[in-house]
């Protein structure tokens, strides 16, 4: 390499070593800069808090007075100083230095001390690149870009009076993967509550698109607001179509993590018409409908979603089938508590008597169409009678008493409202909800809880379709996009032979002494099974031994005093007779019941 060569590189490489320089320094004047115009409101706080403590004890006799001064002085620390003045300091300092130390010691050890200054400065200015590097790699779009500059301090505090928002001052804004977000003091008359209601006017200051979703939540601490403008998504550029390599409900689109849902949960689906309920819950019915050990049963009296799963599920499809169906579930639901061991709290799932999954779609029709449904029944010497039945008492125990048998209810609905969409019984026994885009406020917080829209939880504000909050205990309020697993992908998906309860169990009064018992000829007719003397006659028919009157009361969950009458009842009508330890068994329809 010549001599021009060799020169040619050094200054090429003294050029880039200099923009780089100047590059760092201008990041760094920018951020000190930043924190100067956030932190200093801190510093006028704390003076003026320091002058009334003043004014309250000149003497300086209480805590008082000494506190206020030590806030005073950990706001100034932590007001840092602009670059500038750092660098003089600096340069002050090393030339006070030299000109004391330096005539004193020897050539060589100048020259090791001169090095090792050059060697500091150089560490310092690449420890404040690395840690001031966007280690994220994101680069803001042409609209983050002029949302970020209108994000600053200074733009804030000049436009927020004649905006309305006086009193409030942005921090450092932050670009990641969910969007832009930046912190935002607050003055005494502002909480977050309040500005979340200032929301057009925090729009037209930063020139934000209509479309453009925001959100605004309480900070990490008291006076402070947390903004999130989410101009991207952790999932965007994810392929959402599921497979069954990729079988999440879908993903965050804030950490961009998988979302799943795992069985053994009583789920509350809801979202208005066109939200895509249907196709968020596919991947969900799937997975209950998959596995020898579990079961998949379908209530759809829309006609629609149900027909899909037909050839891997149990479906209902008519008022008459939903009742149907229920009492066959429920009777499983029984008979599985009643035979539990002691000291074990759940059913074990096995092939023969697998964990089912009960999917309510639609759950307004249901209460509508399968609330009072005539049938008829006969009472004697030909004649019939007409009863009204319900599907509403058995899919309530279902969602009270199901856990523990392994028979979980999953209630679907784009009336998320307590009484019209949700029955009152049903509610407080759900354990996750999934809630797609409602009409309003008022259905987010019947679905998500009272505190929905305090802690962030703005179900009214997702878009349409295929967006959802999920609130299990233990994630945020991050939207998840859901998977989309279409129709077809369902239909070719393998059969699967559809749960039924085909044997029901009988009921020995093994080693009792006999008991014979004459029935009238006019017994009334048997009870229906949405009455209390009808859950309690299925609770002792489905029995494997005769019970005790006091055990009914939990296998039945009903009362001690509906559980006494509707004992009263059945033995007095012969339907149900008491063995000589006074546990009961049903006769059967036998003349004589043995006991």
């Amino acid at each position: 390499m010549s001599h021009g060569q060799v020169w040619r590189a050094h200054a090429q490489y003294a050029a880039t070593a200099a923009r780089w320089s100047a590059e760092r320094w201008r990041k760094e004047a920018d951020r000190r800069r930043t924190v100067r115009a956030e932190r200093k409101p801190l510093v006028r706080d704390a003076r003026r808090a320091l002058a009334t403590a003043r004014a309250i004890d000149p003497e300086g006799v209480t805590s008082l007075r000494h506190r206020a001064e030590r806030e005073l002085r950990t706001a100034k620390r932590r007001v840092p100083d602009p670059m500038w003045l750092v660098a003089t300091k600096t340069a002050a300092a090393l030339g006070v230095a030299g000109y004391v130390w330096l005539p004193h010691v020897s050539a060589r050890v100048w020259v090791w001390s001169a090095v090792a200054v050059v060697a500091a400065i150089t560490a310092l200015t690449v420890w404040v690149a690395v840690r001031e590097r966007d280690t994220t790699g994101l680069k803001p779009t042409a609209e983050e870009s002029a949302l970020l500059k209108r994000l600053t301090p200074q733009h804030w505090k000049e436009h927020a009076e004649q905006r309305g928002l006086a009193g409030t001052l942005t921090g450092r804004p932050k670009l990641t993967e969910a969007g832009i977000v930046c912190a935002v003091r607050l003055d005494g008359t502002w909480t977050a509550t309040k500005l979340r209601t200032a929301e057009d006017h925090i729009r037209a200051l930063l020139g934000a698109r209509t479309s453009l979703r925001m959100q605004i939540k309480a900070g990490k601490q008291g006076g402070w607001a947390e903004l999130t403008l989410r101009t991207r998504s952790a999932a965007d550029g994810d392929d959402l179509t599921w497979t069954p390599e990729r079988r999440s409900l879908g993903v965050d689109t804030v950490t961009g993590e998988q979302v799943t849902v795992p069985l053994g949960e009583r789920l509350l689906i809801a979202g208005r018409s066109g939200a895509g309920k249907s196709v968020a819950s596919r991947p969900l019915l799937h997975d209950a409908s998959e596995g020898a050990t579990n079961a998949l049963v379908i209530i759809d009296l829309k006609r629609v979603e149900g027909r899909l799963w037909d050839h891997r599920a149990r479906v209902a499809s008519t008022p008459r089938e939903v009742i149907d169906v229920v009492d066959e579930v429920e009777t499983e639901m029984l008979d599985r508590l009643s035979i539990l061991p002691k000291g074990q709290d759940t059913w074990t799932p096995t092939a023969d008597r697998p964990r089912i999954t009960v999917v309510v779609d639609e759950g307004a029709e249901v209460m509508t169409a399968a609330d009072k449904v005539a049938y008829e029944t006969e009472t004697g010497e030909g004649k019939t009678r007409t009863v009204n039945r319900s599907a509403l008492p058995g899919l309530e125990s279902l969602a009270r008493m199901g856990r523990a048998a392994c028979i979980d209810l999953w209630w679907m609905t784009q009336k998320p409202t307590i009484g019209d969409g949700i029955p009152k019984q049903i509610a407080p026994q759900i354990g996750v909800s999934i809630c797609l885009a409602v009409r309003t406020p008022a259905e987010a917080r019947v679905v998500l809880g009272e505190d929905a829209q305090a802690k962030g939880w703005n179900a009214d504000e997702l878009p349409v379709p295929g967006v959802a909050l999920i609130r299990d205990g233990v994630r945020k309020p991050d939207p998840v996009k859901v998977r989309y697993m279409d129709k077809a992908v369902v239909i070719a998906l393998p059969d699967r032979e559809p749960w039924s309860r085909t044997v029901a169990p009988t009921v020995e009064a093994a080693g009792a002494p006999a008991l014979t018992l004459v029935k009238d000829t006019a017994t009334e007719a048997a009870p229906t099974t949405d009455s209390a003397a009808g859950r309690v006659l299925k609770a002792i028919e489905t029995a494997h031994e005769p019970v005790l009157q006091k055990d009914l009361a939990s296998i039945t969950g009903l009362s001690k005093g509906a559980v006494s009458k509707a004992v009263k009842s059945l033995t007095t009508g012969g339907t149900v007779v008491r063995t000589l330890d006074g546990r009961l068994t049903a006769t059967r329809g036998d003349d004589t019941a043995a006991a």
